[in-house]
């Protein structure tokens, strides 16, 4: 299966790889020997790390301006 890189650093995953696994809305995403490797994350987890966010002060605005900084 091929994906492709965007411009905008973004890759549409084929349906038939994620159809194979459990849904999942975000992956944790590691580099292992020069390959990405995305790892489904469950939500309970995902919930955690938005707790540990909000329990840190961080905004989804402070999210979306450290996104745009880095993509200067």
């Amino acid at each position: 299966m091929l994906a492709k890189l965007t411009s905008n650093n973004q890759i549409t995953l084929p349906q038939a790889a994620v159809s194979s696994i459990d849904a999942a809305e975000y992956f944790n995403v590691t580099v292992e020997n020069g390959r990405i490797v995305l790892t489904p994350v469950r939500a309970q987890e995902a919930q955690a790390v938005r707790d540990k966010l909000e329990k840190l002060g961080i905004t989804e605005r402070d999210l979306e301006d450290a996104i745009a900084w880095a993509r200067r």
